[in-house]
């Protein structure tokens, strides 16, 4: 089991490495740069071989970079769209010279015009986007809570957008548990669980499936709230996560707990509480 957490990038992008191993982690997801901007300055070639070289120093892999909040790829605001897929290329040309993995992104918002209509608008961001690159870089597509008009509420949503683009070879399905179970998706028991995979597996296949985000949900299944919660503190618990840790046919991916810090030793604590859930 490959397990890890959402790790901060305080005074140096390298310093991330550090505070993953000490914090128990057998692999690590970061932002690049803040996410909460469109402007990103530039990665110090020495901070970045640094990074690499304590990556194999502590054997954290694999690398995970969580795409920017901003970047809307499904949204009909044309100049937000041209400013989005500007960044996404950005960010995958960082996420390749990080020596990242997989680079991570939320669909966005069709803002009203309908899913087809976003997910037409993704599709060609991405042919626009791997006609420009050739990263080695893989991008996973993250399921949503759903609700409103954000993209990504359900796995055939995010199998359509694979399917509209010409390149669905080059992506992946991040499965964030918090998002599914909001999402209507009953995970936390193990028929919810066997018919969740089912739908992914004859969809797109479970070899897709790259990276698990592993929350616990603050809202009630089907509530279409994306509010993270702490494992066996929300409403899909322990018991809940007994059944998906221990499915067979999920050992592969890699687990990015995504929880909200508590202090120094909130990510620690969970690792080492998951570890224990797991029973391995």
């Amino acid at each position: 089991m490959k397990l890890g957490a959402h790790i901060s990038i305080a005074g140096g992008i390298f310093e991330a490495v550090d505070r993953a191993r000490k914090g128990g982690c057998d692999c690590m997801q970061i932002f690049s740069r803040s996410p909460r901007g469109w402007e990103a300055p530039a990665l110090n070639r020495d901070d970045v071989k640094e990074l690499k070289r304590r990556r194999r120093e502590a054997g954290i892999t694999p690398l995970v970079i969580h795409a920017p909040y901003l970047i809307n790829l499904a949204s009909p605001d044309e100049e937000l769209y041209e400013k989005s897929l500007k960044s996404c290329i950005e960010e995958l040309r960082r996420a390749d010279f990080l020596g990242a993995e997989y680079f991570v992104t939320h669909l966005g918002s069709h803002k009203g015009d309908g899913v087809k209509a976003g997910v037409s608008r993704f599709g060609a961001a991405l042919n626009r986007i791997y006609n420009e690159l050739n990263p080695g870089v893989m991008m996973l597509l993250e399921n949503t809570a759903g609700g409103g008009n954000s993209l990504g509420g359900t796995f055939r949503e995010i199998n359509e957008v694979m399917k509209a683009s010409r390149h669905k070879k080059r992506l992946g399905l991040c499965f964030d548990t918090c998002h599914a179970y909001a999402a209507g998706y009953d995970i936390g028991h193990k028929k919810g669980l066997e018919d969740t995979l089912s739908e992914i597996d004859s969809l797109m296949g479970l070899d897709k499936l790259k990276v698990i985000h592993l929350n616990d949900s603050k809202g009630d299944l089907g509530s279409h709230l994306d509010r993270h919660e702490h494992i066996g503190e929300g409403r899909i618990g322990t018991s809940g996560f007994r059944v998906i840790l221990g499915h067979p046919r999920l050992e592969k991916p890699a687990y990015i707990i995504e929880t909200p810090e508590k202090g120094p030793d909130s990510d620690p604590l969970s690792i080492k509480k998951i570890r224990k859930i797991y029973g391995r």
